[in-house]
């Protein structure tokens, strides 16, 4: 337990340290832009959107519960939408607000898997979810991102950062496409013999066992693998409408908009939230407003703008986090059981470990 809470003072330090930085150094206003951080408290902003942002912010997040509720459903457990929605709220503000060691994905697999006779599968749901909403980031910036190069866009063409980004994504597309093919003339037998294998990794073998199970178990329900990826782009897709126009609101009301474009903001958006959730802060809080700033500037827009759409976001997010707070509280005694109930029979924390919390919108 000491190690755990040293482990989670360290990651909240860190967030701590980085934003105080990123805040320090773009506070008042320099060089020829003249625009700092100071300058959006002083001035009229246009508020309205934040209002926007935080409607997209809410519609991505439900969606991300039904496609959940989509991948269960479709291993035949019984389970309902209003449960999602239930368990989907509570490990959202877990994994957004707090920096404890006991995830989000956790308490939602051990209610799901509390009353399951397939545990294995129960819990491997909450694995290929999370892969599906990877995935699905993936291939938007990918489609986005390849489309822009053959039009020959300079926001990708010359921007060397932003066109590795994209060659990543383009990529990563194509292996994982090509291990899915694989998968699908793999004989059973050897699935399971490299199931056996992963497990002698130290560590992430027991993760990556079952993660292999989970991926192996939803290629003979291709439809239902295809759905979630169509809901996790289309979540995606309002996920950068939710930034975008959380940006926007703390530009100033009597000048014309300092930004990337909306398109451009379909590249950035998702390269920074990848960086943000390996970010080790507690919802990458100080990550965010970096890498925000840094591809704002890439783009040859000031700074401070970018940091600001990063932490207007985030205030979304820790809105819907207060939200699945209440829901937390009418359920805490059944997540308090079902977590002591099914880590002490099936060693639920070796195999389900905490993921990392800062990707909770993927």
């Amino acid at each position: 337990m000491r190690k755990n809470w040293l482990i989670s003072f360290l990651k909240c330090l860190v967030g701590i340290i980085v934003l105080a930085y990123v805040m320090v150094r773009h506070w008042e206003p320099e060089g020829e832009d003249g625009v700092g951080l100071k300058s959006a408290l002083i001035r009229a902003n246009r508020w309205e959107f934040f209002a926007v942002s935080a409607v997209c912010l809410s519609l991505c997040t439900a969606l991300t519960f039904v496609r959940w509720f989509w991948l269960v459903r479709a291993q035949d457990l019984p389970f309902t939408l209003r449960d999602a929605f239930r368990l989907g709220l509570v490990g959202y503000f877990f994994n957004t607000l707090l920096p404890g060691s006991v995830g989000g994905d956790l308490l939602k697999a051990a209610f799901l898997a509390r009353e399951q006779r397939r545990r294995t599968v129960a819990i491997s749901t909450i694995l290929i979810d999370r892969g599906v909403g990877l995935w699905g980031l993936i291939a938007l910036t990918a489609a986005v991102g390849g489309f822009l190069r053959l039009r020959g866009d300079p926001s990708v063409t010359e921007q060397g950062d932003l066109s590795r980004v994209v060659q990543a994504a383009l990529t990563l597309m194509a292996l994982t496409g090509a291990l899915w093919l694989f998968l699908g003339i793999l004989p059973e037998r050897r699935a399971q013999r490299f199931r056996q294998r992963l497990l002698w990794i130290p560590k992430l073998g027991s993760v990556l066992a079952e993660f292999w199970l989970a991926v192996w178990l939803y290629r003979k329900r291709g439809h239902a693998v295809l759905g979630g990826l169509a809901m996790s782009i289309l979540g995606h897709v309002l996920t950068v409408f939710a930034f975008f126009f959380a940006a926007l609101s703390f530009q100033a009301r009597d000048v014309p908009p300092q930004m990337p474009s909306l398109v451009d903001h379909f590249i950035i958006v998702p390269a920074g939230m990848a960086f943000q959730g390996f970010f080790p802060s507690p919802g990458g809080i100080g990550g965010g407003e970096f890498i925000f700033g840094l591809l704002y500037s890439r783009l040859g827009v000031p700074a401070p703008h970018g940091i600001w759409g990063s932490f207007g976001y985030r205030m979304n997010t820790w809105l819907l986090g207060f939200l699945g707070y209440l829901v937390y509280l009418t359920m805490k005694r059944d997540l308090q059981r079902a977590v002591a109930r099914v880590s002490g029979e099936t060693s639920m924390n070796s195999t389900l470990p905490e993921v990392a919390s800062n990707t909770t919108q993927l």
